[in-house]
């Protein structure tokens, strides 16, 4: 087939290609952009300009991009065996996988259940937690607690633990069942003062009121982000996440771990427990498991879930075709042989401060009301007022971020996400083979760009 000019690559898309959480009427008067190649921690477009990829594609390119290694490891697995089916059957590819997950994953989470997605990982790990209460006697838990504003992903199960109102409505009804409790957004927590540690007893503890209200036994699980995206990367205070395993082993309630982001690197560990000091019973990951070079996902379970299944004619009921794909496996592995040749976990450490710095140094600028986050998963809060704390109104907002900053950050050469589920947010998650020269020239892009949109406003 003859590559497409740009002229003809233009006509097809608005033709023919419905891009996901896109306005496609944003592209009737301009360019869509397309992105035709990576190198390392930059992406190039079909003109060539270059754009430092500070979102990670989707939090998901932690070995940056570029990798021959993976491609490689792909090339050679399709040849040897494209595809066949984990159900009844096993490959070697995801016997190999599986067990070196198991042998990096916290505590007893020593079996992997493969999917193609983060939101599959949800789904599934829901559906694991119903059949499982079931299988040991209590078929009255079905209900899950998750977060105000959280994100867990968009098919029907994961989409209702979501806490992004204005991502359900057109939707529902949905699943029921999916209880909603306050975030750890201590910016904007001002009744708790300058005590973090008493805000994230307080926000634990409101789990503990969820499931009192709901009827403990009525609830199965209870899903957390190590570090929450939607909102802008809010991190857990201190004591939080111990609180909440203290709490859920109380009622007898699951602790997942939706680590879909925050897993393999992005928070400078393999899984956020070790940072955090938290066993979950699942784990439920995507996106750097593979650093995006092919689809992945993988549920990652507690033996004492896996035990009711291990005897007699019990099957956990739950499939999909294309999970433990042999060649995404294939790529798993290559892409954990480099995030374990390179040290990128103990690169995220040592680099951490540094990138916490250049974004600290932005908050002299007026509209820069918070930065926050861990390891190279970073969200900066934009406000009218930095003394009140002001917000901007949803005109305001459509404005800055849709109207100025998307297209203008693009412009000056910086993927990132400026996003409004919750309070105005700039969200950075760059890959993580980033040092201080792409730290420095996002601050630089960022001030430029932020000082324009005050002016602007």
């Amino acid at each position: 087939m003859t590559p497409m000019t740009n002229d003809e690559l233009q006509s097809a898309a608005r033709s023919h290609l419905w891009m996901h959480f896109t306005r496609l009427s944003s592209y009737t008067t301009h360019d869509i952009p397309v992105i035709v190649r990576g190198e390392g921690a930059y992406v190039f477009d079909q003109a060539g300009r270059r754009y430092l990829d500070g979102l990670s594609g989707l939090f998901t390119v932690q070995i940056g991009h570029g990798r021959t290694e993976l491609a490689q490891a792909a090339a050679k697995q399709a040849a040897e065996l494209a595809y066949f089916p984990l159900w009844s059957y096993a490959h070697p590819r995801g016997i190999e996988l599986a067990d070196r997950i198991a042998g990096i994953a916290p505590g007893n989470c020593n079996r992997v259940f493969f999917m193609t997605g983060g939101s599959e990982a949800v789904e599934s790990a829901w559906k694991l937690a119903r059949q499982y209460f079931k299988a040991v006697g209590q078929p009255q838990r079905w209900k899950v607690v998750s977060r105000d504003i959280s994100y867990h992903g968009t098919t029907m199960g994961a989409l209702s633990i979501t806490g992004v109102p204005d991502l359900k409505s057109v939707f529902e009804p949905l699943v029921p069942g999916a209880v909603k409790v306050p975030n750890t957004n201590f910016y904007r927590a001002p009744e708790h003062g300058d005590d973090e540690t008493a805000f994230g007893v307080w926000a634990a503890d409101e789990i503990e009121r969820a499931i009192l209200r709901e009827g403990p036994d009525s609830v199965a699980a209870v899903f957390l982000e190590p570090v929450q995206n939607s909102g802008g990367c809010f991190t857990p205070p201190p004591g939080y996440f111990p609180r909440v395993r203290e709490i859920c082993d109380r009622y007898g309630v699951l602790l997942v771990s939706d680590e879909v982001i925050c897993a393999f690197g992005r928070l400078g560990h393999y899984f956020a427990g070790e940072r955090y000091g938290y066993q979950p019973d699942m784990i439920t990951t995507a996106k750097g498991l593979t650093s995006g070079y092919s689809p992945l996902g993988a549920l990652i379970v507690g033996d004492h879930l896996v035990e009711p299944f291990l005897t007699g004619e019990r099957t956990f009921l739950h499939g999909i075709t294309f999970a433990g794909h042999p060649v995404s496996c294939a790529v798993a592995l290559a892409n954990l042989d480099v995030i374990e040749r390179e040290d990128l976990l103990g690169h995220v450490r040592r680099n951490e401060p540094t990138f916490r710095a250049e974004l600290e140094a932005l908050r002299d600028l007026p509209i820069v009301g918070d930065v926050r986050g861990a390891g190279y998963f970073y969200g900066i809060e934009l406000v009218k007022d930095k003394a009140t704390k002001a917000t901007f109104s949803d005109e305001e907002s459509e404005r800055l971020l849709r109207g100025f900053l998307s297209p203008r950050l693009f412009e000056a050469g910086l993927v990132c996400r400026a996003d409004d589920r919750g309070d105005p947010v700039i969200q950075l998650a760059p890959p993580l083979v980033c040092g201080e020269e792409q730290f420095a020239e996002i601050s630089q892009i960022l001030r430029t760009v932020l000082e324009e949109a005050w002016k602007q406003l």
